[in-house]
């Protein structure tokens, strides 16, 4: 919950939390009892505050309106969630209609509470709802839930209001992409063997000095050969990334299937467009076919390779 100092108070504050800009206004509403002008100057100076938020950026004001927006809508559907609590007065009807000129919604209102959970003030002789949050009718997705929690207190009387809101930040991408790097995974025994050759020619192991002196100059050195032995990755990704094990068959058959796909979605006619749909399914049923038909004849490859070291096979051929 938001409170001003002094009646008929405004205040506003921009917070950037990642790539979103928050606009958190703080006001604090007149008295009942009050003349119209001392009202106007209020809700003209809100205006103001508002005028100055870019649609782009989320806004969220909080305060104590000294208004009861009602328990119902009445006329208010697209600002008032039907969730209110009292009798609507002059106060409430102001903010809702503030609220509808700029395409604001009370979060109070949008959520089915008990009543503890809708008084925002509370004293001797009455139990109110005065206190109020709004943001953008767009953003109302953002709102997760709103309620008072009645068990604290802010100021005499008052309750706190809580917003919970859910922002979404995308994800950063890594500064390692986009940058060539060794292909580690074509390490084979014989590019470990010459690899090895190269370490022993170049005295890799043989460096001199502390610690972080042998360390660097070895890692250079390793790395430098690596490169010369194993190549080094274009740093841009593309392709499948399954298709780093197929075979010259199995790239054949998805290529056929891709353009068969393609063909299938460039096609206008009935007739053709059932022609194509035929033919791309003998084309995915083909690829598929190789492909499965590929990782299965490794995997028994892989396993007799085990069973041989473990020695244990059996006359199929799979570890006994």
């Amino acid at each position: 919950m938001w409170t001003g100092i002094n009646f008929g108070t405004q205040e506003s504050k921009e917070l950037v939390v990642g790539e979103h800009t928050l606009n958190v206004v703080s006001a604090y509403g007149l008295h009942a009892g009050l003349d119209e002008e001392a009202k106007r100057h209020f809700w003209e100076g809100l205006d103001e505050i508002v005028h100055q938020v870019s649609p782009a950026g989320n806004l969220f004001i909080g305060g104590d309106f000294n208004g009861h927006i009602g328990a119902t809508a009445g006329g208010y559907g697209e600002v008032h969630g039907g969730f209110g609590f009292g009798e609507r007065n002059g106060g409430g009807t102001s903010l809702l209609d503030f609220a509808k000129a700029f395409g604001l919604v009370i979060a109070n209102s949008n959520f089915s509470k008990r009543k503890v959970h809708l008084v925002t003030f509370q004293n001797a002789v009455a139990k109110t709802q005065i206190d109020y949050l709004l943001l953008w009718r767009c953003d109302s997705g953002l709102c997760k839930d709103c309620k008072v929690i009645s068990s604290e207190t802010l100021v005499t009387q008052h309750r706190l209001l809580v917003l919970d809101v859910g922002i979404r930040f995308k994800r950063r991408k890594s500064s390692a992409r986009g940058k060539p790097r060794i292909r580690w995974g074509a390490l084979t025994k014989d590019k470990a063997q010459e690899l090895e050759c190269r370490l022993s020619a170049l005295g890799a192991l043989r460096s001199s000095g502390d610690a972080n002196t042998m360390w660097s100059a070895t890692a250079d050195c390793i790395r430098e050969s690596a490169r010369e032995v194993l190549g080094v990755s274009t740093g841009v990704s593309g392709g499948n990334k399954g298709d780093w094990g197929w075979n010259e068959v199995v790239q054949g058959k998805v290529e056929a299937k891709k353009a068969a796909y393609l063909k299938l979605v460039e096609s206008r006619g009935e007739e053709e467009r059932r022609a194509c749909i035929e033919r791309y399914k003998v084309a995915r049923k083909e690829a598929n076919y190789r492909s499965r038909r590929l990782r299965m004849r490794r995997m028994v490859v892989c396993t007799r390779n085990w069973g041989k070291k473990a020695g244990r096979i059996s006359y199929s051929g799979w570890p006994s």
